[in-house]
């Protein structure tokens, strides 16, 4: 997140009595890859009004407000704005096939969480990627499941919606000679749509023969006419850099869409509830870690650069509660540890970690209690 001076032009800021009008204040400006309208805007240095989604990093906790303000950043050297082409594209496919993973290997850090478990993604993710003049905008979606819950309604529903009105879509699969009801159903949106679609063939430094890889291209090739064709290994970095090439090519001309340095889209609070959230997925079984939400209460930076966060977890049954504290605290105690030390590599500072579990019945079956924890806002 880039900060950027800018200057109070109205009265919307009247809400905070230290933001006066026409004060010039040092605020740090995350916009939106996806609402295309924007795209002209979201240069931090513009000139024109815009209005952002800001975090003001002054007092003890971060305010959030949209803001209506105007950039007086010095305009950077015409050798720094070399981007000439930017565009957006969705990786879709069933759950656990490897979207995060390859989200993260794209952008060559951690932006996204990963388990061995499926539906670990419920929300729609950016992954940034700036190379040489081309900015890649990766949307890492939920897999595409059967949905049991009105939580899993609005993940597939996250799905189906990150199709369309992007560059490209590339359909991530196993390599299995056979296309499953969930490769079945993206394909026929693809169709329907008539987007470029790219398709890329995880894990396929598994299969022993190469033979077997023709298979599953060659199967796939009935279903669907793809622009491309690409095996890799996620895990690996196999064929990563390779696909990638493939994909700059479907990229349109187009401005900058974020500061080269930015890696993703998400709030620092979300990611702090994200990285909590896959401990918990990484050290429980069952049902019990898809049933949990993450709530993050308290997120500050004090004056000697330690990051408070508190963090509520909230799962369905009583049971799942003592289960998730585990014997003296100690599953409680290990899943903390794990996520404040993700937590720090990910902040780059110390970070001074409290956790609660609270009990919220059928949360996943209800509409304010999903709204309330950051999904169905799409």
């Amino acid at each position: 997140m880039k900060k950027i001076k800018l200057t109070a032009i109205d009265n919307e800021f009247d809400d905070y009595e230290e933001l006066g009008r026409g004060e010039e204040l040092e605020l740090r400006v995350r916009p939106d890859p996806l609402y295309r309208h924007l795209r002209h805007s979201l240069r931090p240095d513009v000139c024109d009004p815009l209005c952002a989604q800001a975090c003001v990093p002054s007092g003890p906790v971060f305010l959030t407000k949209k803001v209506r303000a105007t950039a007086h950043t010095r305009r950077e050297s015409e050798d720094h704005l070399m981007i000439k082409k930017s565009g957006i594209i969705t990786i879709c496919g069933r759950p656990n096939v490897g979207k995060s993973t390859l989200t993260n290997a794209f952008v060559g850090e951690k932006v996204a969480i990963v388990t061995n478990k499926p539906q670990t993604t419920r929300n729609r993710i950016c992954g940034i990627k700036t190379r040489g003049e081309s900015q890649f905008v990766f949307v890492d979606t939920p897999g595409l499941h059967k949905a049991r819950t009105r939580l899993g309604d609005y993940m597939v529903n996250v799905v189906r919606e990150s199709v369309a009105d992007v560059d490209a879509v590339l359909l991530l699969v196993e390599p299995i000679p056979n296309v499953g009801e969930p490769e079945g159903q993206l394909i026929a949106r693809i169709k329907a749509l008539g987007c470029p679609a790219v398709l890329a063939v995880n894990k396929a430094d598994t299969l022993p023969q190469k033979d077997k890889l023709l298979e599953v291209i060659q199967v796939y090739s009935q279903a669907h006419d793809f622009d491309a064709v690409v095996p890799i290994s996620a895990r690996t970095g196999q064929g990563v850099g390779e696909l990638l090439d493939v994909l700059e090519g479907f990229l349109p001309e187009g401005p900058q869409l974020f500061p080269e340095d930015m890696a993703s889209d998400q709030p620092e609070r979300q990611m702090m509830a994200e990285i909590m959230r896959e401990k918990l997925l990484l050290l429980l079984d069952k049902e019990i870690p898809h049933g949990t939400a993450v709530e993050i209460t308290r997120f500050a930076e004090r004056d000697d650069e330690v990051v408070e966060v508190e963090a509520t977890i909230y799962c369905e049954k009583n049971s799942h509660k003592g289960i998730i504290i585990g014997k003296g605290g100690g599953m409680l105690k290990k899943a903390s540890t794990l996520a404040r030390q993700d937590m720090e590599r990910f902040m780059g500072a110390k970070v001074f970690l409290k956790t609660w579990v609270k009990v919220k019945e059928n949360w996943r079956d209800n509409p304010a209690a999903i709204q309330n924890f950051g999904y169905g806002k799409e």
